[in-house]
């Protein structure tokens, strides 16, 4: 209930921008992840074709983040965040109608912009609504409507695709179509400073910003780390139990335990140093992945098997060493996550917090896709599972990177930001 009553202090544009991405993330969720199978068997596209659809999707949201970022310094955040809404609206539609290529492609074009553009739009939103001592609180909370949204959207999209891929398009487009209009409707707009200079000028002044280069840098591993939910830790998980359906251990693991902790974690370190509590969060996100590198040292999970020799004791031993790998990043991102949003726009004007965002996500999601790719190359090198030295080089990203931002905060190159002790939880 202390959360509760915590979030109806906040303005009411941000408890809008928390339902919202519970929306945002249900709606995604529930039709994305099966969007690959759907394109491959029911439309029969080669796996090439799937791969460019799925790729423009994410490239065209990764390399426009700034374009976003910027839209949201220059219009207003609440413009942004609407017309995003709108264009997912659409790229979804058209995914439940499309056949062609050229009708996929423009759905996965549309509903890549639209993340681009309320992504950070929806962050800077908060931030600058929210005084500074309880942006880490509300970007908290955010975090737990996020997996809330997560979680339920594969739950409903799996009920969904019993009837059919087009019913679950379809109810995806309308979950973005009823937020657009309570967005319109509810969002309260927010004056927009003027600017002197250009488009140009302020990325000039965001990306010339040492300070900032250095940070975005170091907490990109944040980033490059939580990717391998997708997969070095499902790997690992199918390797040795060899059922892919043991996957989904890793998701509940990693809700369950955002749902119950974050709002206790980011508590705890709301009075402390923000440097201090960034490497710590990169540093146990790192060690966690030390324990499945460490397993292939253990006798029953130094190779891979099949679940179906196996019983439920048995399954659950094996997957051990990924679960806590799981855990460990999860506690890691609930300790960093919310100071990481919480002081991007403090390494600027107010008047550019949109941008700032906007570039902190395009060089995380570089780092992020350039890492994974290394690290997938690396879980199998010549051919042979190697999943070891994967989780060994995350490890070593997440130690790197923590002992970066422990450099920048002995330079003083981490702003300070007003903080107060938080309330005890009741």
């Amino acid at each position: 209930m202390t959360a509760v009553r915590r979030i109806r202090d906040f303005p009411l544009s941000v408890q809008l921008l928390l339902v919202n991405q519970l929306g945002v993330n249900l709606g995604f969720y529930l039709l994305v992840p099966y969007l690959a199978t759907h394109l491959a068997d029911d439309l029969g596209l080669s796996l090439a074709m799937v791969g460019l659809v799925l790729g423009v999707r994410n490239l065209s949201q990764q390399g426009l983040f700034l374009i976003g970022g910027s839209a949201s310094d220059r219009i207003g955040p609440r413009r942004v965040i609407i017309a995003g809404c709108g264009l997912r609206t659409v790229g979804f539609g058209l995914f439940a109608v499309g056949e062609s290529v050229q009708l996929l492609l423009a759905a996965a074009v549309l509903s890549g912009v639209a993340g681009a553009l309320f992504n950070p739009a929806v962050r800077a939103y908060i931030a600058v609504e929210m005084p500074a001592d309880r942006r880490a609180e509300a970007f908290a909370l955010f975090n737990v409507f996020a997996q809330v949204g997560a979680l339920l959207g594969p739950l409903l999209g799996s009920v969904l695709l019993l009837v059919g891929f087009r019913i679950a398009a379809v109810t995806a487009a309308a979950v973005f179509a009823v937020l657009t209009a309570a967005q319109t409707v509810a969002l309260p707009g927010r004056t927009v400073p003027e600017h002197a200079g250009s488009v140009l000028a302020d990325w000039r002044e965001c990306v010339t910003n040492p300070r900032f280069r250095a940070f975005a840098v170091a907490l990109s591993g944040m980033f490059a780390l939580q990717n391998q939910l997708y997969l070095v830790l499902p790997m690992e998980a199918e390797r040795l139990t060899g059922a892919p359906s043991t996957v989904a251990a890793i998701f509940v693991v990693s809700t369950v335990a955002t749902l119950l902790w974050q709002v206790r974690i980011t508590r705890r370190y709301a009075g402390r140093s923000r440097g201090h509590a960034l490497t710590l969060g990169l540093a146990v996100m790192g060690a966690g992945f030390a324990v499945p590198a460490l397993a292939y040292l253990l006798p029953w999970t130094a190779t891979a098997t099949d679940a179906s020799d196996l019983g439920p004791v048995a399954v659950a031993v094996r997957l051990l060493p990924v679960l806590l790998a799981t855990l460990f990043l999860s506690v890691g991102v609930m300790i960093a996550q919310p100071f990481v949003y919480e002081l991007i726009p403090s390494f600027g004007r107010e008047q550019v917090a949109g941008t700032y965002f906007g570039l902190f996500y395009l060089v995380s999601g570089v780092v992020a896709a350039a890492s994974t790719a290394v690290i997938g190359w690396v879980g199998e090198l010549g051919g042979r599972p190697t999943g070891w030295l994967a989780a060994l080089l995350c490890a070593g990203i997440g130690l790197v990177c923590a002992a970066a931002v422990a450099v920048l905060e002995r330079r003083g190159a981490l702003r300070s930001v007003v903080v107060v002790s938080p309330e005890p939880a009741r």
